[in-house]
């Protein structure tokens, strides 16, 4: 075994007995190679990456390739959901080399770790070439490369504020610069199969969450179809798991039909959240059904039962990508019996199979209704079994052998599903719901928060019962994100000034005085060769993106001026950039369309201001704070001076801290919501 046998992270652990003499990033190895006077392989993946294991198998596995690697090269595994900031480095350095990124990745560096090249997945004897050639070149052209590596750090340690040319807009936010970002967005959209134009498709939530934002405040007809088309595309392809339910990470084509089979637990969160915002504004039914199969999905597979939530399942089983989700016709048949070819026609299934080596993906393209209509069946009929067969099929996939699961616990993505649940409580009204969320909040608060010192870890493992690494800024966004909305579940003041410690953390130990934005690392944290700041919203939102939602609205919850001139200050930096292409800020242009319109301050006082918050809960209404008690409470400041009228809880509805008449009717309290979309 080599050095990563000492490792928690099921991905290191994956390579712990290779021939490669693999090191953890740490001072170890890089101690090493200034001693030795070696180049440095960093090599950055994940436990449920289908082409990291393909490249260990091919290469990593190889005796003659490992010998190459040892004998010239200080050989680093990193787990890039373990170190996301050693990974963020060298994903900047493959872009800057003109590469397109990706897992596995990749990257040389000289001893000091400046990176001069790198790539992705490399098959056998490319790699085993290329392992030479630059070994050579180590030994007879080093200046060549000592140059290379120069430029390479100098544009790693270009600030994204000077790379961007980003400048704070003196204009205030106005509905037509909405239009600008809805329309520049809307040239990608797939008219056909939902969602933005090319493949590989991902479920990209921050965008739909936008989209669906950007519908409620206009009323726009078209991008509500779009909006309806993408839930409804991915709800019905093989991207979601129509028997066990969760979304998979990315289809490969751009049907949402073919998935990359890995799940993610911060794809489930995020998408929970969207489906459940989606049918607290239509009512839909197909959403809250999915809602409710995610929560399912991520209760059976990816919940710990002593608290926590596991990080993602693999896309492999028994060395095959799908294998553990796809079916044959004949073995359905031995199954359902009389009801196959009803099945079959239901999810696409094909004799010769609809995906390779005769296999088939479940996939769906019409409604309950329409294929009801069109097999002359009545509609709960066909519900019944379609329930009868999920149940039935689900119990038999459980007896193959599973994908394998990566069981860190990663407080960010822990943080975004305790949001998922707590806005499917907000739209559903299901208990459940919230008391799962609690559950999981005290797990996260008694692991991954050092109460002492206010800080957070970024994971847990079980392994070895430990939190490990000081967190990252997106360990601390999403955890205040969860704690706002947990407060305004609950009311439970504890979570608000929960959620303010960690504010005022990020503040001292992230932010960036100079450029007005947030750090990825701690001030504390290990000093890597660039300090970056997170600013696109991708796969999940940036860092720095949440953080603006978070001071902007607890600014507003707490009255703290300073935190919305922040939030603000640095939404106002990244307007050009949403001017300009919506699908890689989405997040950020959801705080804007926040800005457009007064933000509701609703406080409700009274006996009953439980039952009073669920029946003001009932309509969708994202643009708002709320602070609830009986009348005793006086430390949170929309409830000072707050009393009920009438021996009755009342509702206060304000804007900028100009206030509507108190009312004891939720539907004159929504009225008066109502009305900060006129102002």
């Amino acid at each position: 075994m080599n050095a990563l046998a000492r490792e928690t992270s099921p991905y290191l652990l994956q390579h712990a007995h290779n021939p490669v003499n693999w090191y953890p990033w740490g001072k170890e190895a890089l101690q090493k190679a200034l001693q030795e006077d070696k180049p440095i392989i960093v090599s950055i993946g994940y436990s449920t990456c289908h082409w990291c294991h393909v490249m260990e198998r091919e290469s990593f596995e190889s005796k003659e390739i490992a010998d190459i690697m040892n004998e010239h090269f200080i050989c680093i595994k990193v787990d890039r959901e373990e170190r996301p900031d050693v990974d963020n480095i060298y994903m900047d350095a493959i872009h800057a080399m003109g590469l397109r990124g990706g897992w596995p990745l990749n990257v040389f560096l000289m001893p000091d770790q400046t990176p001069f090249y790198g790539g992705t997945y490399f098959p056998p004897q490319n790699w085993k070439h290329l392992l030479l050639n630059i070994a050579n070149a180590f030994k007879k052209n080093r200046a060549e490369l000592l140059e290379s590596a120069r430029e390479f750090s100098q544009f790693l340690n270009q600030s994204e504020v000077q790379k961007y040319g980003l400048k704070p807009q003196n204009s205030s936010n106005t509905f037509a610069e909405l239009e600008q970002m809805y329309q520049n967005l809307a040239k990608n959209f797939d008219s056909l199969h939902g969602g933005i134009d090319k493949a590989p498709k991902f479920p990209m939530p921050s965008i739909w969450r936008f989209l669906l934002m950007y519908v409620f405040l206009t009323k726009n007809a078209e991008a509500e179809k779009h909006l309806h088309l993408t839930l409804q595309k991915m709800a019905f392809g093989g991207i979601y798991d129509h028997l066990g339910g969760g979304f998979a990470r990315y289809s490969v084509d751009s049907e949402w039909f073919v998935p990359h089979f890995e799940k993610m637990l911060y794809d489930n969160a995020q998408l929970l959240t969207l489906y459940a915002e989606a049918y607290h504004f239509s009512q839909n039914p197909i959403y809250k059904e999915i809602a409710y199969e995610v929560f399912e999905f991520v209760q059976r597979e990816l919940e710990a039962t002593e608290g926590g939530f596991f990080s993602a399942l693999d896309a492999d089983s028994e060395g095959e990508e799908g294998k553990y989700y796809v079916w044959k016709k004949r073995h359905l048949q031995e199954i359902l019996g009389e009801d196959t070819e009803l099945f079959c026609a239901y999810y696409n299934v094909l004799p010769q199979g609809n995906w390779e080596y005769a296999n088939n993906i479940l996939y769906k393209n019409l409604t309950d209704e329409e294929f009801a209509q069109k097999h002359q069946i009545p509609l709960q009929e066909l519900q019944t079994k379609v329930r009868q067969w999920k149940g039935t099929l689900l119990k038999v996939r459980q007896k193959r052998v599973p994908p394998s699961r990566d069981d860190k616990i990663i407080t960010s993505w822990n943080a975004l599903m305790i949001k998922g649940l707590l806005d499917a409580y907000k739209a559903f009204d299901d208990e459940e719901f919230l008391a799962t969320a609690l559950y999981h909040t005290e797990f996260l608060l008694a692991k991954l928060f050092n109460s002492q010192e206010s800080f957070l870890y970024h994971t847990f493992s079980y392994k070895t019962n430990e939190a490990k690494q000081k967190g990252f800024l997106e360990d601390y966004a999403c955890t205040i994100e969860a704690l706002i909305a947990l407060y305004q579940a609950t009311f439970e003041k504890k979570y608000l000034f929960l959620a303010q410690k960690l504010c005022d953390y990020t503040l001292q130990n992230f932010y960036d005085h100079n450029e007005g934005m947030f750090f990825y690392t701690d001030s504390s944290a290990e000093r890597l060769i660039a300090r970056k700041k997170e600013i696109f919203d991708n796969v999940i939102p940036a860092s720095n993106s949440i953080m603006a939602h978070n001071l902007y609205f607890l600014g507003i919850l707490l009255e703290k001026q300073n935190y919305q001139e922040i939030a603000t200050g640095v939404l106002s930096q990244i307007k050009q950039l949403l001017l300009k292409n919506v699908e890689f800020t989405a997040n950020w242009a959801l705080l804007f369309a926040y800005t457009l319109t007064p933000t509701a301050e609703v406080a409700i006082i009274g006996e009953n201001y439980k039952e009073a918050h669920r029946s003001i809960e009932k309509h969708f209404f994202p643009n708002k704070v709320l602070a609830a008690g009986s009348g005793t409470d006086i430390e949170i400041p929309l409830l000072e001076n707050r009393t009920a009228l009438n021996n009755q809880t009342t509702f206060y509805v304000c804007f900028n801290k100009a206030c509507q008449l108190p009312t004891n009717s939720h539907e004159e309290a929504y009225r008066q919501l109502l009305q900060s979309l006129k102002i």
